[in-house]
Formats: C-alpha cells, sequence, structure tokens
C-alpha cells in the first residue's frame, strides 16, 4: 500500500510541474561554454486555421472545413492544416559582473539557431508516439538573437502529417480532445562558436474544433 500511495504523490507532482510549465518559456542551465544565456520570454502558438491568432495554448484542430464555390455552388470542403508556433528570445551574460558596473551581451555572444525539435507529451504518463502523441520531429530554420533587444520567430509546432496519423486522425468527427505538453528545443551557436539550446513548452490541445466563419 505505501508504494502505491507513493505512486500517486510522484504522478501528481508530474502533472503539476507540467502544467506549470506549459505556456512559459525558461531559462536553459545547460548552455556549453557560451558566455551569454538565451531567455526565452515567450512561447505561443496559433491553429493553422487563424494563423494571425497567438495564444499561450495552442487549440490544434485536426480538420477544419473551408467554404469554397464550385460551379457556383458554395460547398465546405475538409482541409488539413499545419500549426504554428511562435517564440520570443533575448540575450543575458551568464556573468555581468558586479551590479554598480554590468556588463552586456556583445555582437560576440549573439546566437544563431539553425534547427529545432518538438516533442510532445501528455501528463497522465501516456507518451507513445503514434499512439497516445504524435511522433516528435525535427525542423530546419534560422535566425539570429541580436546583443540587445530580442527576436520574436514563427515555426510549424505541429505537421499536416500527423493529424493524417495515429492518434489525432481518429479525433475526426469525434467529442474526445487530446491534451499535451508541446516542447520545443532549439539549437545554435554563439559567434565563437559556442553550442548553445534553448526549451520552452506550451500546451497543447488536439480535437475537432469549431471552423472559423
Amino acid at each position: 500500500m505505501k508504494v502505491i500511495a507513493m505512486r500517486r504523490i510522484v504522478g501528481l507532482l508530474m502533472v503539476a510541474a507540467g502544467a506549470a510549465a506549459s505556456g512559459c518559456g525558461e531559462y536553459v542551465r545547460d548552455q556549453g561554454r557560451a558566455p551569454a544565456q538565451v531567455v526565452i520570454a515567450g512561447l505561443t502558438g496559433a491553429s493553422g486555421a487563424e494563423p494571425a491568432k497567438f495564444g499561450g495554448t495552442l487549440f490544434s484542430d485536426v480538420i477544419t472545413n473551408v467554404k469554397e464555390t464550385v460551379n457556383g455552388t458554395q460547398v465546405e470542403v475538409p482541409t488539413t492544416y499545419s500549426d504554428l508556433g511562435q517564440v520570443q528570445m533575448s540575450l543575458i551574460l551568464k556573468d555581468p559582473g558586479p551590479p554598480a558596473n554590468n556588463a552586456s551581451p556583445s555582437d560576440l555572444n549573439q546566437v544563431t539557431f539553425s534547427r529545432y525539435h518538438v516533442v510532445y507529451r501528455r501528463t497522465d504518463g501516456r507518451n507513445t508516439p503514434g499512439v497516445d502523441v504524435p511522433f516528435p520531429f525535427d525542423g530546419g530554420l534560422t535566425f539570429t538573437v541580436p546583443a540587445s533587444g530580442d527576436v520574436k520567430v514563427t515555426f510549424e509546432i505541429v505537421r499536416h502529417d500527423a493529424k493524417h496519423e495515429a492518434p489525432l486522425l481518429a479525433l475526426r468527427n469525434s467529442p474526445v480532445i487530446i491534451g499535451a505538453i508541446a516542447e520545443v528545443t532549439f539549437y545554435g551557436r554563439d559567434q565563437a562558436g559556442n553550442e548553445v539550446s534553448a526549451s520552452g513548452t506550451i500546451q497543447a490541445e488536439f480535437g475537432d474544433f469549431g471552423d472559423p466563419q
């Protein structure tokens, strides 16, 4: 009985940790020898059906009925869109110096990212790709986090293909919704060649939602 109770406590702690992390950015402590650290100030998502509407939770519609005119008649055509993510990043120095004379990142500290990795997980522990959650994937993109100020970049966070595969395919015309956390890790180098990575998470809800009018 004590073992079962302990497992339940651990499971609840994992759920709470996942919920706290969703929809936010985070400092990444392990950034190698790079003297500057990338901060993800925000990670948001937008349904492919409404790509301009970014929010802290991604509502991923597995199928969207689009109105088109065919032979003079308006019909609804089932359409699949990929979903978008948007990340906002800035730089800070790991050792900015004394408070009275803080140093700032230089051009040499700028970080250029070239790829990213997306993985999905559920808080109930059912995380088999292609069964419980979509398959993880790697994407390519290139952008630079400047020495001062920040940068905001849009990328694909849910692929078209994922909506034609299990488990998302089964959500079409179904009231079932799959809730998951999407973790996105970006990989790059600063201008001195030091490897840098930065991760953020966002809550993702997969389902057959109402279509935009």
